[in-house]
């Protein structure tokens, strides 16, 4: 039964795919995190093998190579293979995918094993039960414009009197617009926004209309959105394109070292004001911002709150190219076009070389992220801050 598995991942991981699936509320894609109880049975881990066999999706290169890992780690432990060449891009898949484990407990693994692929059936029993085919309803969205047309996937802000500012069902919805996206037969995703603005960053009135006693609960479940939305960036695996369309604000500037390729307009701005709310940064922006524009000018941005343009942002390696806001739209959708012609196998691969050996590091720079924030973000000053800030946000 266990060589039968462990061929079946193999298999499954050389095999080529239509797209990987993403969900950051797959208990087992949270091995960064941790804090799982470890109560899965040899026996479990074997029905849950079988469980595989059964299922009819497809569920994606990105998380087959998990379930190829995790059940490497479960039976075998630390990864003891040699390292592949570098030509060799399947068996290098699989041994980063094995080795990305560490010192993973075996009990560990198998419990992640197990629950993955729980989660797997149940989203496949949940999608089998709508209409078939084309005809089978899409994600309704309040907070967002998702449309798929010319090889591209479109996810665009649709808060434009808020400044498209992000609320905790944006946060939601644009976790499951991603997770929709990976599963589709796009080859590129975009995400812009509605309006003059990309996005103003997190909505300060997210808890304004919260009783006293549940502040610090939800600020707790806030905190764990974000990083679960985070991670969904760090492991989207198509190419992730940013058409900044505006100025942008907080988060929706931090996250732009987990994104692709950023095009700009010439109108755009790029502001992180965390000091000033008596907040940390986030979107992994500690350590992708430094490694882009190097240590000073990353500490005068996130730290001082300088206020780049876009011209400045594309100087420092943020922004990939600003075009004249007069033909920005035509200028770029015309690019992306062209871009969503290629194979789309290739271009997942060509990503998943270039940003795999960073995937680790920058989920642990997202869970200490939010750690920091955890402590900070409800203390007088951050909390003075913000109430300072909304009192005077009419004249800003």
């Amino acid at each position: 039964m266990a060589g039968a598995a462990v061929r079946l991942a193999r298999r499954w991981a050389a095999s080529a795919v239509r797209s990987p699936v993403q969900d950051a509320r797959f208990p087992a894609l949270k091995l960064h995190v941790g804090g799982t109880a470890m109560r899965a049975s040899q026996k479990d881990l074997e029905n849950a093998v079988n469980q595989m066999k059964l299922l009819k999706k497809d569920p994606g290169n990105e998380v087959k190579l998990k379930l190829y890992a995790l059940y490497k780690q479960a039976t075998e432990g630390l990864c003891n293979m040699p390292k592949p060449g570098i030509y060799d891009l399947i068996r290098k898949a699989k041994w980063e995918a094995w080795n990305t484990l560490g010192n993973l407990p075996k009990e560990t693994a198998r419990q992640n094993y197990v629950d993955l692929v729980a989660s797997l059936c149940s989203s496949s029993e949940s999608s089998s039960q709508g209409k078939p085919g084309a005809d089978r309803e899409q994600p309704r969205y309040e907070t967002l414009v998702v449309t798929s047309e010319d090889g591209i996937t479109k996810i665009m802000l649709n808060r434009p009197t808020k400044k498209n500012a992000v609320n905790l069902q944006m946060y939601q919805e644009i976790i499951l617009a991603l997770k929709a996206a990976s599963q589709d037969d796009s080859t590129i995703t975009v995400l812009t926004g509605n309006g003059d603005y990309y996005s103003s960053g997190n909505d300060l009135t997210n808890f304004t209309n919260t009783p006293p006693g549940e502040i610090q609960e939800k600020a707790k479940n806030s905190l764990i959105l974000v990083r679960e939305f985070v991670g969904c960036f760090i492991d989207f695996p198509k190419p992730l394109i940013a058409v900044v369309n505006g100025p942008a604000v907080g988060i929706a500037v931090t996250l732009l070292g987990l994104f692709d390729i950023v095009y700009a307009s010439d109108r755009a701005t790029f502001h992180t004001p965390f000091s000033r709310l008596g907040l940390h940064p986030e979107g992994c922006s500690s350590y992708t911002f430094p490694k882009i524009m190097g240590p000073t000018k990353a500490t005068e941005m996130l730290i001082f709150g300088k206020k780049l343009t876009a011209e400045e942002a594309c100087a420092q390696g943020l922004v990939t190219e600003v075009f004249p806001d007069r033909t920005f739209q035509k200028e770029v959708w015309t690019r992306l076009k062209a871009y969503a012609k290629l194979p789309s196998n290739v271009l997942r691969i060509s990503k998943q070389v270039i940003r795999n050996r960073e995937k680790e590091k920058l989920h642990s720079v997202n869970v200490e992220e939010s750690s920091v924030l955890q402590g900070t973000v409800l203390s007088d000053e951050a909390v003075n801050a913000v109430m300072n800030f909304l009192s005077k946000r009419a004249k800003l």
